[in-house]
């Protein structure tokens, strides 16, 4: 059964290789020492025959163990590290700011546990994060018929052919071909099952996409190519809204998704999609029952097609469907998030407390 409780060797195979597929749903204690960590908590692993398994915190502090310093296991899943916070906000209050670690060191931080942190939390270091923020504020410099050496000089780049080749990199044009260019932005979503990419205009979102998922650099180039726009850095309103929605759904709140999307797709496609949206939370469908749903009943691989082609995950949600046998299967995501998602949402269509359905 898909929510059956693995058993407790399962459960220790998991937390040697700190899989993050029981994150939120299983901790271990440990009697030797008497605390409880996450599955994932990067200490030294126990013994077996140390090593005690919980469904809940509340089971592991009856039980008479206390909180993992390192993991920190009472924190709400997903709580962002104060230090991340510190510098996001440092960042976004000059975004033109040239950072270095001499700069980290002066706020009071270690630069190594800064890198660590961020490339923890979003697979990159912070002083790449703030390079990357610097060349999308050039290129709406750039967009607004700048010229291209203020261009260069706001980004931090004394040489104009590095400042040049990075943007080309980054942008896939030179940063000539940028001027009066209608620009796409795009800025990391942090969420308890790893950071999303989210990519908008001022109207709508384009993509919601996990940042490990093979397809996204493929789906972001035929993103540029249909609409004719580069992407830069940044946010535009939509992506604030779905921010504010997911943070919501994470707590265990199930009030829906609001923001207005963009869909690429073809009709058919977008019929799909929709069709995906009308599945309640809490509740699984067959690639054949979704498309029996839709009085397609013959097209149960167009159907499973245009589930695999959606680009905005969670809000369109393509975690909902499942094998014919009831198997997980198909997720861009990778399945452990699939198998998070969807019990995720069994906890909240329970009537969980919102606090008890996040973790």
């Amino acid at each position: 059964m898909l929510f059956q409780r693995p058993s407790d060797d399962i459960l220790y195979d998991a937390l040697i290789a700190r899989d993050p597929s029981y994150e939120g749903f299983a901790w271990v204690a440990v009697k030797t020492t008497g605390i409880f960590c996450r599955l994932t908590c990067p200490a030294r692993k126990p013994k077996r025959e140390n090593s005690t398994f919980y469904e809940t915190i509340a089971e592991c502090l009856e039980a008479g163990f206390r909180p993992c310093n390192r993991c920190r296991p009472m924190l709400k899943l997903g709580e962002t590290d104060p230090v991340v916070t510190r510098l996001i906000d440092a960042l976004d209050a000059d975004p033109l700011r040239r950072w270095s670690e001499d700069d980290v060191t002066t706020l009071g931080v270690d630069p190594s546990t800064v890198r660590r942190a961020f490339k923890r939390q979003f697979g990159m270091s912070f002083l790449e994060m703030a390079r990357l923020r610097r060349m999308g504020k050039a290129a709406e410099v750039l967009n607004d018929s700048g010229n291209v050496i203020d261009a260069q000089l706001d980004a931090g780049y004394g040489s104009g052919s590095g400042f040049r080749a990075a943007i080309a990199k980054l942008f896939g044009e030179a940063p000539a071909k940028l001027r009066g260019k209608a620009l796409l932005r795009a800025d990391w979503i942090d969420t308890p099952i790893g950071p999303m990419i989210a990519i908008a205009d001022t109207h709508a979102l384009h993509i919601l996409e996990f940042a490990e998922r093979k397809a996204l650099p493929a789906e972001i180039r035929r993103l540029q190519k249909a609409s004719g726009s580069s992407i830069v850095t940044g946010r535009y309103p939509p992506i604030d809204e779905i921010e504010a929605e997911l943070k919501a759904y994470f707590s265990g709140e199930n009030n829906g998704f609001k923001t207005r999307l963009a869909e690429h797709g073809s009709p058919f496609q977008r019929q799909v999609w929709q069709a995906l949206r009308e599945i309640p939370a809490g509740e699984l469908r067959t690639y054949g029952a979704l498309a029996a749903d839709m009085n397609m009943p013959s097209s149960t691989r167009a159907v499973a097609g245009a589930n695999g082609a959606n680009q905005i995950a969670i809000v369109i949600p393509c975690h909902r469907v499942l094998s014919a046998d009831g198997s997980l299967t198909g997720y861009g995501g990778g399945l452990w998030r699939k198998r998070w998602l969807i019990e995720h949402e069994r906890r909240m269509a329970e009537g969980y407390p919102a606090e008890t359905a996040a973790r």
